[in-house]
């Protein structure tokens, strides 16, 4: 699931984040991890410009700081920033972050990255933000090198150029995961031919078959082998009857209706689904939490 609190754009938070913080945080956490849950996911963004700021809120907490928070009051679940934007930083210095992060969880990283779509904050850090789809492809390989098991990891490329510069300490992954966001004919692209995942930003059900077709379809056709593990972001969810306004596109209901509901993803070719519960309070958010990996998630298979 996507953490609450940590990002709190008006497109998903609900009104009482606003005044939550690092306890709530890690109470979401433990609750998700003690469900079952695959992974917290929290976004990235540096600073918002004032003309975005009443959509977006400049509510954003830095992805690493915060994975590495919560994986010292977690054990299992795993950590993905969905999406980091790498393209705003040398990927030597979100190497340094995220190998570190790796390290200290034991391996419990996933590298979600993205391009990013603020030109704001492109331009105040020195990045070209008409470049930034290069950039990221090229950000992807370096990263893939900088990550890899070589203390001294080297790449020569258009807008990055190292070797013979060492870093401790190394992932604790051999192979850290890197997913794709977006789903745009570029991202969709990215993720095929550079992904170890895919996760598609916000595709409504009806589009998804034909997105993973294409991304399947290019995959194969560029000889990667590896399989790739395909995502989706479900309708808002709430477990049971609520009692209130939860807006239309939320989907309610009993435990065996819900999944009946989400299955549909699978038969898709989804591989795993990001979800995010209404809720008005941090104790309803965990009661949903528990009553979703304990009634509605072992229906899904």
């Amino acid at each position: 699931m996507q953490l609450p609190v940590q990002s709190q754009s008006t497109i998903f938070a609900e009104p009482w984040e606003a005044a939550a913080g690092p306890a709530d945080l890690v109470a979401i956490a433990r609750a998700a991890e003690h469900a079952g849950f695959a992974y917290l996911a929290v976004c990235d963004h540096v600073a918002i410009p004032r003309r975005l700021a009443p959509a977006m809120s400049t509510v954003w907490y830095d992805p690493v700081a915060t994975l590495a928070h919560l994986a010292a009051v977690t054990e299992r679940v795993r950590l993905l920033s969905h999406v980091a934007v790498v393209g705003l930083r040398h990927p030597l210095l979100s190497a340094k972050q995220y190998a570190t992060l790796d390290h200290l969880s034991g391996g419990r990283l996933i590298l979600g990255v993205g391009a990013g779509h603020v030109a704001e904050e492109f331009e105040v850090l020195g990045v070209d933000f008409r470049q930034r789809g290069a950039v990221l492809d090229e950000a992807i390989d370096a990263l893939r090198a900088a990550l890899g098991p070589d203390e001294f990891p080297s790449h020569h490329g258009k807008f990055y150029d190292f070797e013979g510069l060492g870093q401790r300490p190394r992932p604790a992954q051999e192979r850290v995961p890197v997913w794709v966001g977006g789903s745009s004919p570029a991202a969709v692209r990215r993720a095929a031919l550079k992904g170890d995942g895919w996760l598609p930003q916000g595709d409504p059900r009806d589009r998804l078959p034909a997105q993973i077709d294409r991304l399947l379809r290019l995959r194969e056709g560029a000889g990667v082998e590896e399989p790739i593990t395909v995502g989706a972001i479900a309708e808002p969810l709430y477990v049971g009857a609520p009692g209130w306004e939860v807006g239309r596109r939320t989907l309610s209901g009993s435990p065996e209706e819900l999944a009946e509901s989400l299955r549909a993803y699978g038969e898709m070719g989804v591989h795993q689904i990001q979800v995010r519960f209404r809720s008005r309070s941090r104790t309803e958010l965990i009661d949903q939490i528990h009553a979703f990996g304990a009634e509605v998630a072992p229906r899904l298979t």
